[in-house]
């Protein structure tokens, strides 16, 4: 069922469980292969990323945590390293030199007129007021800023997958609704992705908001110009609980489906690897099912289907359905 996730986050940043609790639960779900990768280190504190003297102790859990799994699951170590400015980037030597299996590379910073560094990974309303009252309003100029500082990450180099590509977009589109279908941007957006197909870098789909706003990061809409430049994916949940590891992985892999991709990336003793993207509808399917059964069993308005109605499902649903009635 490729279930694999290379995006987390534990206790040495922002996430909200150990490394421990991460594996345990992705075990119990049957993952085969699983990374950590907390928030590396900027110049200054934050709420969300680790601090430089932690760092020899988050490498140490992830040792120990991985001997303790040995043999039922593949543990791997990452960071999610922020392009900041020149002096703080994925391709500084300080991140190079660290015993990691892969680097993510993301933006979530700008920098306003002031010289002020501004966080845009925020939600949509935070969004718009950070466009309002940092940058006078000017969307387009914001897109840009987020874009370049991209564009430069892609250049500089020193990690193997795109975070969240464009996570922009959601909050962009919210501030102004049509964003995304506006000449402009598509141009923007093609040129984005056909540098990082010539760069080779891989893209994760971030699967992490799909349950709260409909939305994977890239944009689904993107997914064929994905697989028409031969961009390498993979689907990363950027996990901050055990319990959402798999959060929209199964409607991730669906859509790659449908845009003609057929392998995905995974880490397999210690090498990336392209696997066999499988059927995951039947399971897909059953999830939202089982789902939807639940929500109906809490409100105690459940009652047996007349056998006359079960002739207008279809074959496959009553497939699953008789299956939960086994169950």
């Amino acid at each position: 069922m490729n279930l694999t996730n290379y995006h987390s986050h534990c206790l040495y940043c922002d996430g909200r469980a150990d490394m421990d609790s991460f594996i345990r639960f992705a075990i119990s779900e049957g993952f085969t292969s699983y990374g950590v990768s907390s928030h590396a280190p900027l110049p200054f504190p934050t709420a969300w990323t680790m601090e430089w003297d932690s760092m020899e102790d988050y490498l140490e859990e992830f040792r120990r945590v991985r001997e303790k799994y040995a043999g039922k699951i593949e543990f791997y170590v990452g960071l999610e390293i922020d392009y900041l400015n020149e002096e703080s980037n994925p391709s500084v030597s300080r991140f190079r030199e660290l015993p990691l299996d892969y680097r993510i590379g993301s933006v979530h910073l700008l920098y306003n007129d002031k010289g002020e560094v501004v966080d845009v990974d925020v939600a949509p309303e935070v969004f718009r007021k950070i466009v309002d009252g940092h940058f006078g309003g000017d969307l387009d100029r914001v897109i840009r800023l987020y874009y370049d500082r991209q564009l430069r990450m892609i250049e500089l180099g020193g990690f193997d997958i795109l975070g969240h590509a464009d996570k922009m977009h959601y909050n962009s589109a919210c501030y102004r609704p049509g964003l995304l279908d506006e000449p402009w941007y598509e141009k923007l957006m093609q040129d984005y992705f056909a540098r990082i197909a010539e760069k080779g870098y891989m893209v994760e789909i971030n699967s992490k908001a799909y349950h709260l706003y409909g939305t994977f990061f890239p944009n689904e809409r993107y997914f064929p110009l994905l697989k028409e430049l031969g961009i390498r994916v993979m689907v990363n949940s950027a996990a901050h609980y055990p319990e959402k590891i798999n959060a929209g992985r199964p409607e991730a892999l669906a859509a790659l489906k449908r845009a003609g991709f057929s392998t995905v990336m995974e880490m397999h003793q210690g090498k990336w690897v392209d696997v066999i993207l499988e059927q995951e509808e039947r399971e897909t399917l059953k999830r939202l099912i089982q789902e939807a059964v639940r929500e109906e069993l809490k409100c105690g308005d459940v009652e047996r289907m007349p056998a006359c109605e079960k002739e207008e499902i279809p074959g496959q649903m009553l497939d699953f359905l008789f299956q939960m009635e086994q169950e």
